[in-house]
């Protein structure tokens, strides 16, 4: 098996710690070592079951051994990964053993798939995503590294979601429509057009509003 490291020891770092037993139950495929974070408060804590060993400085002198960043905020995200692109750090692609999806859809690397949702055909999704529980993601949609999409959401066929942008808990988007980079979409908002501006958006029907 090989050797994973989760980054961030917070509450969705213990659900993706959950994700991996989850992958290991059905096939062993990940020794899962415990935790990585820079905040040195938690240095040498437990948090759950696995041990908090030290923040990226102390992954990045290990060698040969596999990361997955499970870091909410899509910008704070890209940030750790780029700390570590030039080190030997691997990174892990977790998809919950319970996930939906067909052979052409595309995962990069770095990704996590959280459990209950389903992602339907020529989807792709890029590096560093993160899509969490109970999410549907429909035909021919793009979904660029880092993004963020919270629990519930809909994404339907031929949407393309932007680098760094997060799609907030029960957001709906409705056929074709496009959200650049670095966007924030509110909790329950439905998106009816283009987000051709970055920036928060909340409402239905979705309304820019900073």
């Amino acid at each position: 098996m090989k050797d994973l490291y989760i980054i961030g020891a917070g509450g969705f770092g213990r659900e993706v710690a959950w994700i991996v037993e989850r992958i290991n139950s059905i096939k062993p495929t990940w020794n899962l070592k415990g935790f990585i974070d820079d905040n040195e408060t938690l240095w040498g804590s437990t948090e759950g079951e696995y041990h908090v060993f030290g923040g990226c400085e102390y992954l990045s002198a290990l060698e040969g051994v596999y990361a997955v960043c499970a870091v909410g905020s899509s910008n704070v995200r890209k940030k750790i990964i780029e700390k570590l692109k030039d080190t030997s750090v691997k990174f892990a692609t977790l998809v919950d053993p319970s996930v939906l999806y067909s052979n052409s859809v595309k995962i990069g690397e770095g990704a996590i798939v959280c459990a209950g949702t389903i992602i339907t055909v020529d989807v792709n999704i890029g590096d560093h995503v993160i899509v969490n529980l109970d999410c549907t993601i429909g035909h021919d949609a793009v979904i660029d590294d880092f993004v963020t999409i919270y629990p519930s959401v809909n994404v339907s066929g031929n949407v393309l979601i932007g680098e760094c942008s997060e799609l907030g808990t029960g957001t709906q988007i409705i056929q074709g429509k496009k959200v650049i980079s670095n966007t924030i979409i509110g909790a329950g908002a439905i998106v009816v057009k283009d987000c051709l501006e970055s920036g928060t958006y909340v409402g239905s029907p979705a309304k820019k509003i900073k």
